[in-house]
């Protein structure tokens, strides 16, 4: 069945927010500072019963006295009080409601299920939609349109439907520290009225969107419509879902959380997989599939060129990559034989993994990890390139270490620019605790990692989580092709 567009929640022309505050503690104050510091540029009222004006808005007693039409709605108010508003917003032509408040249905009380029944009754009989109730709503870049602070300003290609508010947020934050960059963001909570089914299609159908996240506590939809709609967006895009709710004590959890019924986890996987999504199992995975799927090229073969790291990491991580199924292959001897004629005095014992450490036995010799790299990715011997970003075991002093360590940076980043072959570097990350934030190496590793994610390198925290991620990317691939 062919919806009607959702459209039009990603671009109103005005915003009023009911229940605006000046107190930050509310969320009344966070949605109108939203707005206010992401450069909303249409129009926006504040609603508030006490004040004439909110964060230097003129604010209005109530939603009809706001002069003209008024497109979309954020209430943050008492969810007892939304059938009220609901009717204002039909007086003022709205389009749309974004419903935060909770105590609904997800309470398991008939009083809450009884409330959400009049909500989207009266939704229905004025011709509005709704977003919520138990929701953050909307992060749309493009639109300048936000539920956090801090969020980038910047817009990309991942969408993502995510049922969970916290979940959204960590979603976002996290992805922003890998370098992902979002086309729209939707938290839809208890999905009274507008469900993970209706986004989903959407999602698969709008252009900025390459890559699709879901983080799905319980279907509202019927499962044999929700899986058709996955079939038919994963042959146009990645579709990567996260299920809540895997467990009998998670399940417990979603009923309470956004009154969700969960269901087999070993079914859900399977029976995903079969419509072409990517099932995982929570919001690193997310993102770390989302880093694979949105700044890789596709990979369709196993073969591996690495190094980059000194010798036990770089022997942990080739025992790594083949242990999940890829083919460290050795290193042609005619790129060997290049090397040689360079003038290198280390050609004899260059291999796969490039190991940094000969290099610094003849300082300015023409092999570097990055060149060496870049002539496995010219090789027909390779399908992909990865690099080990070893930032914490150098023994140089601070002088030395920026010297080396922006030398193996400029190199990586060329390397990922003219690559022939799809590169991305593992670049580990450790808790540090607030004192570490004093020692100059660390902070020259986010000096580092920073530049990196400047210049759009994609990386992954560990050899086991890329290989993960290229094993899906592989997979997808071919299923598309099959499919085709």
């Amino acid at each position: 069945m062919q919806r009607e567009s959702l459209e039009f929640l990603f671009h109103p022309e005005s915003v009023a927010v009911v229940g605006a505050s000046a107190d930050p503690n509310s969320y009344g104050y966070d949605y109108l500072k939203h707005l206010i510091d992401y450069g909303f540029p249409g129009k926006v009222y504040p609603i508030n019963i006490r004040r004439a004006e909110v964060l230097g808005l003129k604010a209005y007693t109530t939603l009809d006295e706001v002069p003209g039409r008024v497109d979309y709605v954020i209430g943050c108010i008492a969810l007892t009080q939304v059938p009220a508003l609901l009717e204002a917003c039909a007086r003022k032509g709205t389009k749309a409601v974004h419903i935060f408040s909770a105590l609904g249905s997800e309470t398991g009380l008939p009083e809450g299920r009884a409330l959400e029944g009049e909500i989207l009754k009266k939704a229905r009989e004025y011709g509005l939609r709704l977003l919520g109730p138990n929701c953050l709503g909307i992060y749309c870049p493009g639109a300048k349109l936000s539920f956090g602070f801090d969020f980038p300003n910047e817009a990309g290609g991942i969408g993502a439907l995510v049922q969970s508010g916290g979940s959204a947020i960590d979603l976002v934050q996290y992805g922003a520290l890998s370098g992902l960059r979002f086309s729209k963001v939707i938290s839809y909570g208890n999905a009274l009225d507008i469900n993970e089914g209706e986004l989903l299609e959407y999602l698969a159908a709008d252009p900025p969107t390459r890559v699709i996240l879901a983080f799905i506590e319980g279907l509202r939809v019927d499962g044999r419509e929700f899986l058709e709609l996955l079939r038919r967006a994963a042959r146009a895009k990645p579709v990567i879902i996260c299920k809540g709710g895997r467990s009998r004590a998670g399940a417990r959890c979603t009923l309470s959380h956004t009154a969700s019924l969960a269901g087999s986890s070993g079914i859900w996987d399977t029976a995903i997989r079969q419509a072409g999504g990517i099932p995982v199992r929570d919001i690193d995975d997310l993102v770390e599939m989302a880093v694979a799927f949105s700044l890789l090229a596709p990979i369709r073969g196993r073969r591996i060129g690495t190094g980059g790291a000194g010798g036990g990491r770089n022997t942990v991580s080739v025992d790594e990559w083949e242990e999940n199924g890829f083919e460290v292959t050795a290193l042609p001897e005619v790129i060997r034989e290049d090397f040689r004629k360079r003038g290198s005095r280390l050609w004899y014992c260059l291999g796969n993994p490039a190991d940094r450490s000969i290099a610094t036995a003849f300082p300015g010799d023409a092999f570097t990890v990055p060149a060496l790299l870049m002539e496995m990715a010219k090789s027909d011997s390779y399908d992909f390139i990865c690099a080990n970003m070893a930032g914490d075991e150098h023994p140089h002093s601070l002088e030395n270490y920026r010297r080396v360590m922006e030398e193996h940076v400029d190199g990586y980043i060329k390397l990922y620019k003219e690559s022939p072959k799809p590169f991305f570097l593992i670049f580990n990350s450790r808790p540090l605790g607030i004192k570490e934030m004093d020692g100059w190496r660390w902070r020259e590793i986010a000096r580092l990692r920073t530049r990196l994610l400047g210049a759009g390198v994609p990386f992954f925290p560990s050899v086991d989580k890329a290989a993960k991620a290229i094993n899906e990317l592989i997979a997808y691939y071919r299923w598309r092709d099959e499919a085709d």
